[in-house]
């Protein structure tokens, strides 16, 4: 399923108490349960954007008569979904499910190079131009080495709407660590879903006051963010549903320290970001067990 199929043929009413529901017409109910897209909607993140604006009122379609200057910009690709941040020209999360047999496969990263997502307007649209000379590589967020089942599936996480600007030494090694432990779990768990994305956090400054301060590179201006977590949710083969949360900051960080040093309670991911993973999980199961630096797994 592409993003035109998903905007010409749904769309997102919102009612009191932030509560949603999809409108999508022509879609069997059947095709709507099975669907990957619909499964991967339904998980970790609340959307409280709509993709496809319905006027509910005379006046909010009076008010809407020229268009809304923006939505909810969301990329369903082979690979992962992701959604969009115009104005910081990357992702604001971008979520996948690994499995065993996904790892496996014929894709080749030496067939893949990096590109514009031409899906993105040209004025929020990240380049490799932007990155060249920058001092930061093309972080995936989405990693390569998840998707090896086709060649059309790597491809897919060399887009550049699904890279950050990241530390050189950081990509290399203690996030490269953690993206192997990631796929690791695949091994021990039914699935292993995996939400990515950017933080920028404050920061106290001389004066006394916190500020959120973050590089831009490029013509472009693609923002530099400051930390990158991960939320693992990991579907036990007993049933159950784990929780690991991981935050990293976006500078060279010793690759031999343990990954359980990087934990974190998904509250802070949750209030940093704007995102919610708990409630939608919740919905889902009343046996989450979430794991934090400390904890015995």
């Amino acid at each position: 399923m592409n993003d035109c199929q998903i905007h010409g043929r749904c769309s997102l009413a919102l009612s009191a108490g932030n509560k949603s529901t999809w409108l999508c017409k022509g879609w069997p109910k059947a095709e709507m349960e099975e669907s990957s897209m619909t499964k991967l909607l339904l998980l970790p993140v609340l959307i409280y954007n709509v993709l496809f604006y319905s006027c509910t009122s005379h006046m909010s379609c009076e008010l809407a008569k020229y268009g809304l200057p923006g939505l909810a910009q969301l990329r369903s690709r082979e690979s992962y979904v992701l959604a969009y941040d115009p104005r910081g020209r990357g992702a604001l999360w971008v979520l996948e499910r690994l499995d065993a047999e996904g790892l496996q496969g014929p894709a080749a990263r030496a067939a893949c190079a990096f590109r514009e997502d031409e899906a993105v307007h040209d004025y929020h649209r990240a380049t490799n131009a932007d990155y060249r000379g920058s001092g930061f590589q093309r972080g995936h967020l989405a990693a390569a080495a998840n998707h090896r089942r086709s060649q059309a599936a790597m491809q897919d996480t060399f887009y550049l709407s699904n890279v950050a600007p990241q530390d050189p030494h950081l990509n290399q090694n203690a996030w490269n660590n953690l993206e192997k432990y990631c796929r690791s779990l695949t091994k021990y768990n039914k699935n292993v879903y995996v939400c990515t994305g950017p933080l920028f956090l404050p920061k106290m400054e001389a004066d006394g006051k916190m500020y959120v301060k973050y590089q831009v590179i490029g013509k472009n201006h693609v923002a530099v963010p400051t930390h990158f977590f991960k939320v693992l949710i990991l579907e036990k083969l007993s049933g159950e549903i784990e929780l690991r949360s991981y935050v990293m900051p976006n500078s060279p960080v010793d690759e031999k320290i343990p990954l359980e040093h990087f934990l974190v309670p998904v509250e802070s991911i949750e209030r940093a970001s704007g995102l919610l993973f708990v409630p939608n999980i919740l919905k889902r199961t009343n046996t989450l067990k979430t794991i934090t630096a400390g904890s015995k797994s």
